[in-house]
């Protein structure tokens, strides 16, 4: 990925962050997430309680609430509800603030700026959260990879950013959800050496030719022959294989162009 194009990536990542849907914004609640909860004008009704593992709090009065995969907004009608049936307030006014949310969150990892673990607050996509979690990193490739496991069973998807924004499709601009894995792969390299100006390891993009790699390495010294370009190879088996290069023949991670010195 080019300066210019991750430049863009990084744009757009934070345009498409800040354009989320108000009506989406509301969250789960789940264990271990934090909640401070107020009565209008009952001040000993006020506290801070974390969700047990079983999804319920503990309030004065009303005993034990099931919040886990309610909103704030209906934890905050059932509590006024048990409040009013039991004969304690008339007509409460019950206010929940999420202090810490912990139950809802994606973990975001590799060549990220800021990895770390978020929380997923409402409707968030791949690209919202790898806003959130500081844009792509310098040394970040092309491919995003879920993990996500669902009822027992883990998939994964890789994601061609880059190929995705530019074609302005974002089908794959996939809803993250509690759980996932976001890894943010790290570009891949190849390495040029011999007769070349500035023999060196380089980023390798997609779809690159043993051509242009040669004009990544500043191209040919006076003594370098186009006529004996070989590419070293790890086959699938591990095995080292040196295969004689065309030039439109497509580079490939890791591998190692040799330009041999010219015998005339």
């Amino acid at each position: 990925m080019t300066k210019l194009i991750k430049w863009f990536v990084t744009v757009v990542l934070t345009i498409i962050a800040f354009n989320v849907n108000a009506a989406d914004s509301d969250i789960l609640l789940g264990p271990g997430d934090v909640l401070r909860i107020s009565v209008f004008e009952q001040p000993d009704l006020s506290l801070e309680v974390r969700v047990s593992e079983s999804g319920t709090i503990t309030y004065p009065l009303i005993g034990e609430v099931k919040v886990g995969g309610e909103t704030p907004a209906a934890a905050e009608r059932k509590i006024a509800s048990m409040l009013e049936s039991g004969g304690f307030l008339k007509n409460p006014h019950v206010n929940i603030i999420v202090a810490q949310l912990q139950s809802q969150q994606v973990s975001v990892l590799g060549q990220i700026n800021r990895p770390g673990r978020y929380p997923i607050e409402g409707l968030r996509t791949l690209a919202d959260v790898l806003a959130t979690a500081g844009g792509l990193a310098p040394d970040a490739g092309d491919f995003i990879t879920l993990i996500r496991t669902q009822d027992g069973s883990t998939s994964r998807q890789v994601i061609d950013l880059p190929k995705m924004l530019r074609a302005g499709d974002l089908s794959e601009n996939v809803n993250i959800a509690a759980g996932d894995i976001i890894y943010v792969e790290k570009y891949p390299k190849f390495y040029i050496y011999g007769e070349v100006q500035r023999a060196s390891q380089y980023r390798l993009e997609q779809n690159m030719t043993v051509l242009q790699a040669l004009s990544i390495g500043g191209g040919l010294s006076p003594r370098g022959t186009e006529r004996d370009v070989k590419i070293k190879r790890r086959n699938v088996k591990g095995v080292i294989e040196v295969l004689s290069a065309k030039h439109d023949d497509i580079v490939q991670p890791d591998d190692v162009i040799y330009v041999r010195e010219s015998l005339f």
